[in-house]
């Protein structure tokens, strides 16, 4: 009798159980709709006719499907020639951004210098900087540089390290055990060998995480770009996509604008998908063990 008691209060707690993870498993998902529901716009936007977009109240979905707003949006803004000039400031920030980021977070992690925790307190004070307060003089500096219209600008400061990957990457390089590059050491292993042989391949979901944070961070900077380029065949997507309203004359097509959108937020859909994997282990690794 007990026995069978027992069973039917396991039971209960079961369906109990299973009825909690369908209400939160509904309640996730309808979260994700309304995160979703701007980009399913775009989606529909850049497939309607011009005349349905202004419908009162607004249709979500298309009447009739058609793929002429991509062309459109090409025929207005050269689109390919936009994704070369952002894919050269993004590969000629990446090496900089990730290599001298990992190299002065090895040393902030495993050197003992003098001075060593003023400087990290410096490094960590410049994080709560915000970039408008340099804009202006550091605009001036390489303006009087002669390279006010170039990609220079954006691309040189990355080579000297970026505040936040080395701030997070010192906090996952304290994580390894010492015993690592004290044998490494004890071989006859440099430094250098031992960052570039142990750190670097240990570390490679944190790098690939920072590398697709400034992937992202590059290919969607408007202000930075905005600032530093003038001319149009240097203009990059976000450039492009700025000036689509004045290229149209003001009678903007939002349907080939949304297309043009969409088309430049492709290579960051699937740089994620590529990077998912190291992604979620990288957010792990620095954060939860930092």
């Amino acid at each position: 009798m007990i026995k069978d008691k027992i069973i039917k209060k396991i039971k209960k707690l079961g369906r109990r159980d299973e009825r909690y993870k369908l209400l939160v498993h509904v309640i996730l998902l309808s979260g994700v709709f309304w995160m979703m529901l701007p980009f399913i716009w775009m989606i529909s936007t850049s497939v309607k006719e011009l005349e349905q977009i202004f419908t009162t109240p607004p249709e979500l979905f298309p009447t009739s499907i058609q793929f002429g707003s991509y062309k459109e949006a090409l025929d207005i803004i050269p689109m390919f020639k936009y994704f070369f000039n952002t894919f050269v400031i993004v590969f000629g920030r990446l090496g900089g951004e990730i290599f001298v980021s990992a190299l002065v977070a090895f040393g902030f992690a495993r050197f003992e210098f003098p001075g060593k925790k003023v400087l990290f307190i410096v490094l960590l004070s410049l994080m709560m900087m915000p970039y408008e307060v340099t804009m202006i003089p550091t605009y001036i500096f390489w303006a009087k540089l002669g390279f006010s219209d170039s990609y220079l600008p954006l691309i040189i400061p990355s080579y000297f390290g970026t505040v936040t990957f080395i701030f997070f990457l010192r906090m996952y390089y304290s994580t390894f055990p010492k015993a690592l590059e004290e044998s490494a050491y004890i071989d006859g292993a440099s430094s250098w060998q031992v960052f570039w042989k142990i750190y670097v391949p240990m570390s490679k979901p944190a790098l690939i995480t920072m590398g697709l944070w400034s992937f992202m961070g590059t290919w969607n900077d408007l202000l930075g770009q905005l600032i530093y380029i003038n001319s149009s065949d240097k203009f990059t997507v976000q450039l492009g996509l700025a000036s689509f309203s004045s290229i149209t004359g003001g009678q903007t097509p939002y349907n080939a604008l949304m297309a043009a959108s969409l088309m430049a937020l492709l290579p960051i859909i699937l740089a994620f998908l590529f990077a998912q994997k190291y992604f979620v282990d990288g957010i792990k690794m620095s954060g939860i063990k930092g």
